[in-house]
């Protein structure tokens, strides 16, 4: 992973968040001349993502703190299995324990929930995407994590591509532009390299934009028996993205429709952290 500026602003607000006026407990207890190890472990089965930002808290905290890293993200974890060593400074490592670990179980938690969905459809050609649903700040994190769990990103954000939604269908009705004309107004409008999606509802908004010239087409909460009609009308020549409350208990039978894509915001803004924690020796 790429450490990229706006990571670091994220890590180095996490930290001024716990550590802005010291650590109380630490400089009461802790010789500042105490040299030692921890080591980070996983208290549960999943798949890990964000070592690397793990990585720059501690030296951010401390930048003399020797980090051995025994895990990769991606990796499948086991029980008590070792992530990486941290040696140097105790003080410092109790500095940063929290923050480094908020940051890899949150990642470590939308990869191993992302890996859940992945899994279930594993049989069939459909793939797992994730949605704009994200913590505020952390899109970047969130979605390298769906990548470390096996599911694809759609849009980083609202210049990635144009997405056609209920709402602005809405809008411009009152304008009398039909579903067709919408679809021709964004391919007029937008550059040739942005692709056009559309969110339908129903068979009959289906069949009104076949012949439009979208590129993809969101089937938005159709059942699955719909989705198995509306992939058979679009012939392979479109896209089929299916949406709207999808969870692990229903992804099969979603997938099994034939869809290419499944977008699910659950991975990422429901998915529990995954408990890990660090040890001093």
């Amino acid at each position: 992973m790429i450490i990229t500026p706006s990571i670091k602003s994220l890590v180095n607000l996490a930290i001024m968040e716990d550590y802005s006026m010291g650590d109380a407990t630490t400089e009461a207890l802790i010789s500042d001349n105490l040299i030692g190890k921890a080591t980070i472990i996983s208290d549960e089965i999943g798949i890990l993502a964000g070592i690397d930002v793990t990585k720059y808290v501690f030296n951010s905290v401390d930048p003399l703190l020797k980090i051995t890293q025994l895990s990769n993200d991606s990796d499948n974890l086991n029980m008590n299995q070792k992530i990486a060593q941290i040696e140097g400074k105790l003080a410092s490592i109790l500095i940063a324990e929290r923050t480094a670990l908020n940051f890899l179980r949150k990642l470590s938690g939308i990869s191993t929930e992302t890996s859940k969905y992945v899994k279930a459809i594993s049989h069939t050609k459909a793939k797992i995407v994730d949605t704009r649903k994200t913590t505020p700040g952390f899109r970047s994190l969130e979605k390298y994590a769906v990548r470390m769990g096996g599911g694809y990103n759609h849009r980083q954000n609202l210049a990635d591509g144009i997405l056609i939604k209920d709402n602005h269908i809405k809008t411009l009705a009152a304008d009398g532009l039909t579903i067709g004309d919408v679809i021709k107004k964004a391919h007029d409008r937008a550059s040739h390299t942005i692709k056009v999606e559309i969110e339908v509802e129903n068979l009959d908004q289906l069949n009104a934009v076949i012949e439009s010239g979208a590129e993809i087409i969101l089937l938005d909460n159709m059942s699955p028996d719909d989705m198995t009609i509306a992939v058979a009308l679009c012939k392979g020549k479109i896209i089929t993205e299916a949406s709207g409350g999808i969870n692990i208990n229903t992804v099969q039978k979603v997938a099994e429709s034939g869809v290419d894509l499944i977008s699910v915001g659950a991975i990422t803004h429901s998915a529990p952290n995954l408990d890990l924690s660090l040890n001093i020796a």
